[in-house]
């Protein structure tokens, strides 16, 4: 009898699905938070925000991103921080991993979109009587972000897939379901097959509306 017929275990693939996805939005909206500040820093007149900013990035994107879900799950409690009560402790971990992971990319895009914006703008708003931030808020976020929209689907698209990794420290994710229903069903290529399957209705979409995006922008200019 096939994965079909284990009725039983079907429910494990819905549950992992529901929570993959709540880890992949809080994951992506805590990254395009994160990841728009440290950009900020990046470009910031402040030569300690700049460092800061720079260090940011460069640590969280040459080190493993399983490496530091390992340290966020395993080592974060021995130097006493708690990330929640132990039956949502993995969840919280998980998703502040993937979040500090991707704000590293989003900074670099988000950056490399308000250091295009044309700088003639950027002086005329400043003689306006602009203040730094006013200059940031009117002029450049606004056209950083309709131009970084495509790329930003790319980190979203990304993420969903290293939501997988999560199952390392017990979430009860997609890959994680898949894990338990092999191991009752011993049908490998079954269970696997339809976390892939989950996956790619998860991503596929996501890659149709970043196309789309990306064509509605090139019309746009």
């Amino acid at each position: 009898m096939g994965i079909i017929g284990e009725f039983s275990e079907l429910y494990l693939f819905p549950n992992g699905l529901f929570i993959t996805i709540q880890l992949a939005i809080t994951s992506l909206l805590g990254s395009l938070v994160l990841g728009t500040v440290i950009a900020l820093f990046r470009i910031a007149p402040l030569v300690p925000l700049r460092w800061l900013g720079g260090g940011y990035v460069e640590f969280f994107r040459n080190t493993p991103l399983l490496v530091q879900l390992f340290f966020l799950y395993f080592a974060t409690p021995y130097i006493g921080i708690y990330l929640g009560e132990p039956d949502t402790f993995g969840f919280r971990a998980a998703a502040l991993g993937l979040t500090l992971y991707h704000a590293a990319y989003v900074a670099e895009i988000v950056r490399g979109g308000l250091l295009a914006v044309d700088k003639g703008q950027i002086e005329a708003a400043r003689s306006l009587g602009l203040t730094y931030l006013g200059m940031l808020r009117e002029v450049q976020l606004p056209q950083t972000f309709r131009a970084v929209i495509p790329p930003l689907g790319n980190i979203g698209i990304a993420l969903v897939k290293n939501t997988s990794l999560a199952a390392t420290i017990g979430v009860a994710d997609l890959l994680f379901a898949g894990d338990i229903v092999e191991s009752r069903t011993f049908r490998a290529e079954e269970a696997y097959a339809a976390v892939a399957i989950l996956y790619l209705s998860l991503t596929i979409p996501l890659g149709i509306l970043v196309n789309y995006l990306e064509k509605r922008m090139l019309v746009a200019r």
